[in-house]
């Protein structure tokens, strides 16, 4: 693309419905925020567990900041590791039941620090269709063999496994798929892992604080890598496994290496929040509740829910203006849900991604479903 075709570029995406644009939030996080000066009802966050704006978390980082300053002023490596991230990587490794973790300053950058610091040419990905983007741009970095499988199909995914000759094999997988809300075949991954000596990468991005945290295997195979500006309600993410594989990564992941650490401010957040995720599971009985209310609730509307048993529903819509008009309709009647357009989405499949939080009230999710009703009715 030359600079001169910018601007017709920008225009065809405004005539497909396509074109993004930032809002700017002038508030905390939370369910009721204020996005270019007007208040709004959102669904639009990944707060899943209402946590971004507790008044816990922003004692623990205040407190951080008194003892270790802002920045941390150096890469892991350096002189950047405080004790604040070392403890709350080992916090990490024990939430999730795994010898060791290591923090990555996003879900992102995790992602393309660890399968490139593990494959090369000689070596082999294997996909779902529907992975998470930071997936697909690793194994492209890692300069692997790129197979893709059908959406959550094992029994292609076997039989790429049993043809290829690649020297060192590894099965990459979304656990909660972000846009459809849907759940990866975890016992079915690891089963054919071990089976063909695979390493096995779960990316529990949305899953993480929301689900049961603890994968159902700790075989020194297995990869696993959450995000903490979700649920977790601060940033950043981690990678836990064997000691053997943190220990390589701390070696030779780019991304970790390569990096000024996070400030230590938000390691203790992380501390923070993960005594509230352990102390408060009513959050996620809340959450469940809420799910099952909004299910009830759209079930005589024109537009109909994907299978989604996580806070992520999509109301799927179908054409790209469509969804706009819907999201826009909510828009004017105070209530904040974004329109997932292609290519985040396939052609046909535009839908309004409605995000549930333990903060939300059960009366906030039946203002939605009235506000859905009436713009069902035109």
């Amino acid at each position: 693309m030359t600079p001169t075709s910018l601007a017709s570029s920008l225009a065809d995406l405004d005539i497909h419905g396509l074109r993004r644009r930032r809002r700017v939030l002038d508030t905390p996080q939370g369910v009721r925020v204020r996005v270019d000066g007007a208040d709004y009802l959102s669904f639009s966050s990944n707060d899943y567990l209402g946590l971004a704006n507790h008044p816990a978390l922003a004692a623990a980082a205040q407190a951080a900041i008194a003892e270790a300053g802002v920045g941390a002023g150096a890469a892991h490596l350096l002189t950047g590791h405080h004790r604040l991230h070392h403890q709350a990587e080992e916090e990490l490794a024990a939430c999730v039941g795994l010898p060791a973790a290591l923090l990555f300053s996003t879900g992102y950058m995790a992602n393309l620090g660890v399968i490139p610091a593990l494959l090369d040419r000689h070596d082999e990905v294997f996909e779902d269709r529907l992975n998470h983007a930071s997936l697909v741009d690793a194994a492209v970095l890692s300069r692997a063999k790129l197979t893709r499988y059908p959406h959550c199909d094992l029994q292609t995914l076997e039989r790429q496994l049993a043809a290829s000759t690649a020297q060192t094999k590894l099965i990459a997988s979304d656990t909660v798929f972000s846009m459809d809300g849907d759940l990866a075949p975890l016992a079915g991954l690891m089963d054919l892992a071990e089976r063909f000596d695979a390493w096995l990468y779960l990316d529990d991005a949305h899953g993480f604080g929301v689900l049961d945290a603890r994968p159902h295997s700790v075989s020194p195979r297995l990869i696993y890598m959450a995000t903490l500006g979700k649920a977790a309600g601060v940033a950043g993410a981690f990678v836990a496994g064997s000691a053997d594989l943190i220990e390589w990564l701390v070696n030779r992941a780019r991304t970790y290496i390569y990096t000024t650490a996070q400030p230590p401010l938000l390691a203790a957040a992380v501390s923070a929040s993960l005594r509230l995720m352990a102390a408060e599971g009513w959050r996620r009985e809340h959450l469940n509740t809420l799910i099952a209310q909004l299910k009830v609730g759209v079930a005589d509307l024109p537009w109909s829910l994907m299978p989604s048993d996580t806070p992520i529903q999509p109301l799927v819509v179908g054409g790209n203006h469509d969804a706009l008009r819907l999201a826009e309709g909510l828009k004017q009647r105070g209530i904040l849900i974004p329109a997932i357009r292609p290519p985040t989405v396939p052609e046909g499949t535009a839908r309004l991604r409605i995000s549930l939080s333990a903060a939300h009230s059960e009366a906030e999710v039946q203002q939605l479903l009235t506000a859905l009703r009436d713009l069902a009715r035109g």
